[in-house]
């Protein structure tokens, strides 16, 4: 499948029988490639994602001087300790809310001037809290009226207090620790409100810690204190996505199937692997090892989830639910409308061309399982997750058909000939 190609029509499976692994964490990747830059010395990132988002996010960064080499094993990174050779810069990083926020904050070391534009979608994404943030700490940073594109001038990131609002984005508070041991004094972040997406600042925490760097944490309210240093090159393995994980136990739900992700076991810090605890709410079986986990289909039921910690595969729950006896409601995603595309709105919309009964929610969605399905042609809205929630979808209703489906490029390359598979080996 190329990038190009207008649709692929997904092939209804029995009760699959899948073991295999995917690609690395995303989130894991965007994070070891900004703290590998940072650091000192050469960093070995094995198992790193090669997709759109790392691809945009690593030319960024060797188009500041860094040397960053991308394979289909991972990454080589050679970091030059804050400092980055190359100090004007334009960058274009599509629709990459990770590599926007995180490069926002780390190009504030480099005492240079930048500019970082995306797509039409990515210029509708927030980033008002983070600029906000980093000039309080000293730094120059002015985005337009509170959205990309932003523009970084050579004022260097100094520390301090900041607070930033946790209700919109972990990544906010993400870029500005990974950026903060580079900056003149300590950096003192509280996190205000509701935290949506804890689990990424956790995954945050332990990558820069990974890297030689110490954070103080406190709760009640979440804080942060990270003192001057400097991160050190090193090893740093990347583990199998949890998000991808997803729809291949998705697979194993909804076909009454077996699936088997290899080398993400019960010790992942990823909050999306939190996906598997509400497919057994639902009626699945689960086996966590320490190097793998298998979900087994069973009757499915609905479910009453909050997500907020999870938010990434909330499509991947509503494919499911629509098999499931009964009612599902999904909460605590509000934020969802500022991702690729309104996650509230076009995974509502995509389910009911399928027959689905789905009513949106300004913080999630409410399902009624159990309805008679038929096939569609399924709009992604540039959107990866829709394309492979839907994927889930196809695997019970004969007629779908994704269009645009090369969007999975983004953070699966590929998904659609591992999908494959599926129809193969059940």
């Amino acid at each position: 499948m190329t990038r190009s190609q207008e649709s692929v029509v997904i092939a209804p499976a029995g009760p699959i029988a899948w073991r295999g692994t995917v690609p690395g964490s995303k989130s894991l990747s965007a994070r070891a490639l900004i703290t590998a830059a940072l650091a000192e010395g050469r960093s070995r990132l094995p198992g790193l994602l090669r997709c759109e988002d790392t691809e945009h996010l690593a030319r960024a960064l060797a188009g500041c001087g860094m040397d960053v080499a991308l394979t289909d094993q991972g990454a080589e990174v050679g970091g030059r300790g804050g400092e980055f050779p190359v100090r004007r810069g334009a960058f274009f990083v599509g629709n990459a809310g990770t590599a926007m926020r995180f490069l926002t904050a780390a190009l504030t070391v480099a005492e240079g001037r930048y500019t970082i534009d995306g797509t039409a979608r990515m210029r509708a994404r927030p980033i008002g809290e983070l600029t906000a943030a980093l000039t309080a700490l000293g730094a120059d940073v002015r985005d337009t009226r509170g959205f990309p594109p932003v523009a970084i001038g050579p004022a260097r990131l100094r520390g301090g207090a900041v607070a930033i609002a946790g209700d919109r984005s972990s990544q906010f508070a993400s870029g500005l620790l990974m950026a903060a041991p580079y900056g003149a004094s300590a950096l003192e972040l509280e996190v205000t409100g509701a935290v949506v997406s804890r689990p990424y600042l956790d995954l945050t925490v332990a990558v820069m810690e990974g890297f030689g760097v110490k954070i103080e944490v406190r709760e009640d309210p979440l804080r942060f204190r990270v003192a001057p240093g400097r991160y050190a090159g090193r090893d740093y393995p990347i583990e199998p996505d949890a998000s991808s994980a997803s729809y291949f136990f998705a697979a194993a739900a909804v076909t009454g199937g077996t699936a088997t992700v290899e080398n993400l076991g019960r010790g992942t810090r990823q909050g999306d692997a939190a996906f598997v605890d509400v497919l057994v709410s639902m009626g699945c079986r689960a086996e966590r090892t320490v190097q793998a986990t298998t979900v087994r289909g069973g009757p499915l039921r609905g479910v009453a989830v909050d997500a907020a910690a999870f938010p990434d595969v909330v499509p991947t729950i509503a494919a499911v639910a629509i098999f499931a006896a009964g009612r599902t409601e999904i909460r605590g995603v509000p934020h969802l409308r500022i991702k690729e595309s309104d996650r509230i709105a076009s995974v509502a919309a995509e389910l009911r061309k399928l027959g689905a009964h789905v009513e949106e929610r300004p913080d999630g969605l409410a399902i009624e399982g159990g309805r008679r399905l038929r096939g569609a042609l399924i709009d992604t809205w540039n959107d990866h997750r829709i394309a492979m929630a839907a994927a889930v979808a196809g695997l019970r209703i004969p007629g779908v058909v994704i269009a645009a489906p090369g969007v999975v490029d983004k953070s699966f390359p590929g998904f659609f000939a591992r999908w494959a598979e599926l129809g193969r080996v059940g």
